[in-house]
Parts: C-alpha cells; structure tokens; sequence
C-alpha cells in the first residue's frame, strides 16, 4: 500500500493543531480530520482509516469514551495525543484500548515514527507466538509450557495470564488490562478482582521461575502491572 493510500484520522478540537497535523502528515498519508467525539465514531466507519491520532480533550466527550466506544467494533490503532502527562492518564488511556500515548508538545519526527510503528504492528500477520527466554519456553499454538525441558502443568487461568503476557511481549499490561483480557470484567475491576490476579501472578511464578521472589520471566512494574521480559 502506498503512503497516501493510508489514511490517518485527525481527532481535535483545535483548528491550529488539525491544520498542523494536516501540514505535517500531508505529504505522506491522506489526513481526515474530525473536530468532536460524535464525528471521530462517524469518521472511523466512513472514512476507513488505518491510524487514529486522538485528543483525550473533546468538546462534546472525552477521548478515552471515543476509544472505548471505537474498541467495540474495532482494532484500528489508536494514538493518542494530550497536554494530560500524568502517568494516571495515560494508564487509563491504555487501558481503555489505546496503542499508545504522545504528551503535548512532540515533535513531528516522534510522531510519524509512532505512527509508522502502529502500521507494522497492525500490518503483523495473527500467529501465535512461540515465547522461549533461558529454561522458559511457551508455544501457544500447541498449549505447551515448558522449564528446562519440562512440561508445566498450570490452571487454566494461570494459562491465560501467561498466555496473554506472551501476545505482549516486552510491553507493560496494566493491572486493569490483565483483569479484562482474563475475566472480560465489563465493569471498572475491584480490589478483588486485583487480589485474584496477584495471587495468580504469584502461583504462576512459583511454578516457571527458578527465584519466585526475584523473577526473570514475569517483572513487575511497580503502580502499573506486569511485564514479560524479552532480554
């Protein structure tokens, strides 16, 4: 597909941040614009766009209910763009479905390399990984866990977290993130809900890694979630 084939939709309130974009992304891609929430959800269906470039602060809703509401129906990647650069922000916009977060101001050259990297990422054929670090290996395709060669026996849940970190690879999941791609919790989780994935998380550990309490594998990212270390 060639650059201006691809269409990159402009979510903002701003004239002068539309026009800038438009100015900035032009010249390679074909550059939609939208002004509210209501015309971003409109756009996404008529427009077709590959990439959406997102402002959480709309006039009529906020930026994380259009990414909520577009993630119903669709996995077009979103990025969003905001002057909020507190880290609960941008948790928040991660879980409600975004791809990635840019703080105001940004340069342009950021920007197209944040939007190229979404375009790969949803260009990557659907495969199911094969995860292998050290004594670890885990093949989704063949439901196989193995340590130093050996097959581990998990609940199904303990599963679907590693699982689910695997397809993520090297990305922090937030707490939030884990609990709905687990329990498809449609409600804000709980402390319980919380409490549920720790104590998995912990079982989990004990049974891949050599040092539960100094994991290599499953790290976690202090006030945030959990990673799956790749080096």
């Amino acid at each position: 597909m060639s650059g201006t084939a691809i269409r990159i939709l402009v979510v903002d309130d701003e004239r002068p941040i539309r026009r800038f974009l438009n100015a900035s992304l032009g010249g390679q891609y074909t550059v939609l614009e939208a002004a509210t929430g209501e015309e971003a959800l409109k756009m996404a269906v008529s427009g077709r766009p590959d990439v959406i470039i997102l402002d959480l602060g709309l006039p009529d809703m906020d930026g994380l209910e259009v990414t909520r509401r577009l993630r119903e129906w669709t996995h077009i990647p979103i990025i969003i763009v905001s002057v909020r650069d507190q880290e609960e922000h941008k948790i928040a916009a991660l879980d409600a479905g975004a791809d990635d977060y840019l703080t105001k101001p940004f340069g342009v050259g950021e920007l197209t390399a944040r939007v190229r990297a979404a375009l790969r990422r949803s260009a990557a054929p659907e495969a199911e990984p094969v995860f292998q670090k050290d004594d670890l290996l885990v093949d989704l395709a063949r439901r196989n866990v193995l340590k130093q060669g050996q097959a581990v026996s998990l609940t199904p849940t303990e599963y679907d977290i590693l699982r689910t970190l695997v397809q993520h690879a090297g990305k922090v999941l937030t707490h939030e993130q884990l609990i709905r791609a687990i329990w498809g919790s449609e409600n804000m989780p709980g402390e319980q809900d919380a409490h549920l994935l720790r104590v998995n998380v912990s079982n989990l550990r004990r049974k891949i890694e050599a040092d539960p309490a100094r994991p290599r594998y499953i790290v976690t990212e202090p006030g945030v979630g959990y990673r799956l270390k790749t080096n």
